[in-house]
């Protein structure tokens, strides 16, 4: 109980902040209208995502390609961790080796230790990197960190969730915007009235606050529906499947939904399978195995929503990074981009009928739908086709 009243009072605090964020709008003037209206509204964005000008909007990188990248991870012990390093290793590495555009990429993992991810980062600065990656990390515990790798020339970019340095970069869909969606798809699946299990990522990571204040917002516009727990599912299926468990033994209530954060959603299906209790609805993400079990029960849910793929999460930070480094000058701090629904008859037509329900893989809606060269370029000074970028023509230190 006091983990779930604490959960509340800073969903409070956040919306009530929201109020005061308005004034930070105008910093984001010099994008498209419909995006600002959608993703950049002050009453749908975290206050705390940073939307500054970006420090970086007159940089070039000191060094020619091929540059040096370091991607500090700060955890490796789940299956969306496991397809960003697939999309890394198997398709962004030797692209751009293949473009002349990189040398290599020095991965280092921390495991959720904010002060390991912290040395990590400075000896990847020391090592010679042209810029950082990092993903889904707390939002103030590097920021001494970005700003020396910043002092050296090296720009930090955090991709699933943002820093609130000035010299960091971020990226990511607005998870406030996806919070809404899930909460508001919630009420509409159990007709506006139930009890519901909340099931958060990591909390105190950006991403996954951000989220659970979009939970929180849309739920509190159906009074008949009740927050019966919350607990922590930490983005992994096996420690989803435990905490959905023990909440379930320890509440033996009717329980009609629960809004879980995905890379957990396979875990909260095993458990409710486990648990000899009817099937409920749960907000299914792009885990392949729980959107396998839909495949096989087609009423089970209506729609599922596409908050993080991880590949073309990762890919989306990593041609913010190579715009950066070419000196296309981003406009603000965070470039954000909007969670994707999928229909009953998306998923029939993806889904293959064979698919294993135990899969640990991920669905892809593809980069050019989450966040392609068209999109991205509405968020830089001087726009153009990184993948066109010619080495010889990058300035000489």
């Amino acid at each position: 109980m006091k983990r779930m009243n604490a959960a509340v009072l800073r969903t409070i605090a956040l919306c009530a902040s929201v109020a005061a964020a308005g004034q930070a709008v105008a910093d984001v003037t010099e994008l498209p209208q419909d995006i600002q209206d959608k993703l950049y509204n002050p009453t749908l964005l975290d206050p705390n995502q940073p939307i500054a000008d970006s420090a970086y909007r007159d940089f070039v990188a000191k060094n020619p390609p091929p540059w040096k990248i370091g991607y500090a991870s700060s955890y490796a012990g789940n299956t969306w961790r496991a397809g960003v390093m697939d999309r890394l290793q198997n398709e962004i590495i030797p692209k751009w080796q293949n473009l002349g555009l990189i040398s290599e990429v020095i991965v280092t993992q921390s495991n959720l230790n904010d002060s390991t991810q912290i040395q990590q980062m400075r000896q990847l600065v020391d090592q010679g990197v042209d810029a950082i990656i990092v993903c889904c990390s707390n939002p103030t515990a590097l920021n001494q960190t970005v700003e020396y790798a910043h002092s050296k020339g090296v720009p930090v970019f955090s991709g699933i969730g943002y820093l609130t340095s000035p010299y960091a970069v971020n990226s990511s869909a607005n998870f406030v915007v996806g919070g809404r969606m899930m909460g508001d798809w919630m009420a509409q699946e159990i007709g506006g009235k139930g009890n519901v299990l909340v099931v958060e990522g990591i909390p105190g990571a950006s991403a996954s606050d951000s989220q659970n204040v979009g939970i929180q917002a849309a739920l509190a516009e159906y009074p008949d529906i009740a927050i019966k727990g919350q607990v922590a599912g930490m983005w992994t299926d096996q420690v989803a499947q435990a905490e959905v468990q023990k909440w379930m033994a320890t509440n033996p209530g009717e329980l009609n939904g629960i809004i879980i954060q995905s890379a957990s959603e396979l875990g909260a299906l095993r458990a409710m399978k486990q648990s000899g209790r009817e099937m409920v609805p749960i907000t299914i993400g792009s885990e392949l195995g729980a959107l396998c079990y839909w495949r096989h029960n087609p009423d089970f849910i209506s729609s599922a929503l596409h908050a993080w793929p991880p590949g073309d999460d990762f890919e989306m930070i990593w041609d913010i990074m190579m715009r950066t480094l070419q000196g296309q000058g981003p406009k603000i701090q965070s470039i954000l981009t909007t969670p994707i629904m999928m229909s009953k008859d998306e998923m029939m037509a993806a889904i293959p009928e064979d698919c294993s329900e135990d899969s640990d893989g991920w669905y892809h809606p593809g980069i050019e739908a989450w966040a392609g060269k068209d999109y991205l370029d509405n968020f830089f000074l001087r726009p153009a086709d990184p993948e066109a970028y010619d080495p010889a023509s990058h300035p000489k230190p």
